[in-house]
């Protein structure tokens, strides 16, 4: 049977794979077991994004959270980083976020974050989906009575203590920039052009109009194109573009180039090794960054940590050897100093502070990187099960990277959120990766089957 937590909680389809009958059992999970030891009613926050379906599961939780004696703290929408930072502020005792992060709105997802404002270790989740099952076959743990009940605290207004966290970690100002923001329809939507405003800048929204359904909808860090065209045709300093959940950020620089999140490790690597603030000038990245990322930290006199894809392996990584920037290239960028976890306003508004500080325009910050050609082709299959075992699939990986040879690279991995296997081919020609990674597609779709 399938783990029911994937590498960022727990997600699926909305009322089809992920029920409130589950989110129920999540909850009530949650508070027994982070409650197990306290000597006060356990404290849980809970967040989400914009999705229709938020309300439901948050309802839901809160549910299951006071069936078993809980406080449940609804945050409402709110950036996921907001929920990691309220829970240590706070002193709660877990921290929940409803959001299935860049995904349709269509989906949705339950992901959790300890007392100390980190995710969750394995061990942990592994726990929590043994309490979840043991509910389901027959629930005989004891249900709060009386004045023991939990009940429901509803705080909007920690909003503004994660915009005046945000604003704590800039010491610049941005007045006469000309800022474009896409907040993707999602969580960023109330926070983020508040606290641009507040630093000075003159911002351009785009997508800040919810309606529960257009979350990620051809927008937000997922779809550049028309925040490219709008930093351009409007003649503006920069761009933000946030994910649904707003743990990552891309930009733009004032040519509408995209600054990805390789880039912007480069631009913050940079910064922070002339102020001598970057440990063993290292940064932390996965197997998916670009070639060009390594050159680039390497002129800079700077060494690049590698882990495995996913922002839970770089901030593992981080915190075992002391680290204080990594992130991916989609966009999840860890400041150890600032967040326990991806944070993107946070790494917006450093972005913002290193170009300030330089005196330069964006594009000359984001041309200290040149990214090698990389095409990233996502296979929709019916299963992910025995695909590295399977020879034919092999062999085709095999064939593309002779083809490559010393100059280029090929990746093939599964998505840990959606029920895909990733093909990524980096090198010096376009064509010649297309036509590899396209080749590699068919064999898996021939042998996993397409869904």
């Amino acid at each position: 049977m399938a783990r029911l937590f994937g590498t960022d909680g727990v997600r699926g389809e909305a009322n089809v794979e992920l029920t409130p009958e589950l989110a129920y059992r999540l909850g009530r999970a949650a508070t027994l077991y982070f409650g197990e030891n306290s000597e006060t009613m356990p404290k849980i926050l809970i967040g989400r994004d914009t999705r229709i379906s938020g309300q439901m599961f948050e309802a839901a939780l809160c549910a299951g959270i006071c069936s078993a004696g809980g406080r449940a703290i609804i945050v409402g929408v709110i950036p996921t980083p907001a929920i990691a930072y309220l829970t240590k502020k706070k002193k709660a005792n877990a921290g929940i976020v409803i959001s299935a992060s860049h995904n349709p709105f269509h989906d949705n997802g339950i992901k959790f974050f300890g007392g100390n404002g980190y995710k969750l270790p394995d061990s942990v989740e592994d726990e929590l989906e043994r309490i979840v099952k043991k509910i389901e076959a027959g629930d005989d743990y004891p249900r709060a009575t009386g004045a023991k009940m939990g009940y429901i605290d509803y705080r909007h207004e920690y909003i503004n203590e994660y915009k005046d966290f945000i604003l704590s970690t800039c010491t610049e100002r941005f007045d006469g920039m000309k800022i474009v923001l896409d907040c993707s329809n999602g969580a960023a939507y109330e926070v983020m052009p508040m606290v641009l405003n507040r630093l000075g800048a003159d911002v351009i929204v785009l997508n800040n109009a919810p309606n529960g359904r257009n979350i990620n909808d051809n927008c937000g860090s997922t779809h550049m194109d028309r925040i490219q065209n709008a930093v351009v045709g409007l003649g503006a300093d920069f761009g933000i573009a946030h994910d649904g959940d707003a743990d990552r950020c891309l930009c733009v620089d004032e040519k509408g180039n995209i600054i990805d999140g390789d880039h912007i490790l480069v631009m913050c690597a940079k910064e922070m090794i002339a102020a001598g603030t970057l440990t063993h000038n290292t940064v932390v990245t996965t197997v998916m960054a670009n070639i060009g990322f390594h050159k680039a930290i390497k002129e800079l006199g700077g060494k690049a940590e590698i882990t495995k894809v996913g922002d839970r392996y770089v901030l593992e990584n981080m915190l075992a050897n002391g680290y204080k920037l990594g992130g991916e290239q989609s966009g999840h960028i860890i400041f150890t100093d600032y967040n326990t976890t991806g944070d993107g306003p946070v790494t917006a508004i450093q972005v913002l502070s290193a170009i300030k500080r330089s005196g330069k325009k964006a594009s000359e910050l984001n041309e200290m990187m040149v990214s090698y050609p990389q095409l990233l082709v996502n296979v929709a299959v019916k299963t992910k099960d025995g695909w590295e075992d399977n020879e034919k699939i092999k062999e085709a990986i095999k064939a593309g990277e002779a083809e490559l040879g010393s100059e280029g690279r090929i990746l093939v991995r599964p998505s840990g959120t959606e029920p895909l296997i990733r093909v990524m081919a980096e090198g010096p020609d376009q064509a010649v990766l297309d036509k590899i990674c396209h080749s590699i597609a068919d064999v898996v779709v021939a042998e996993q089957g397409a869904r």
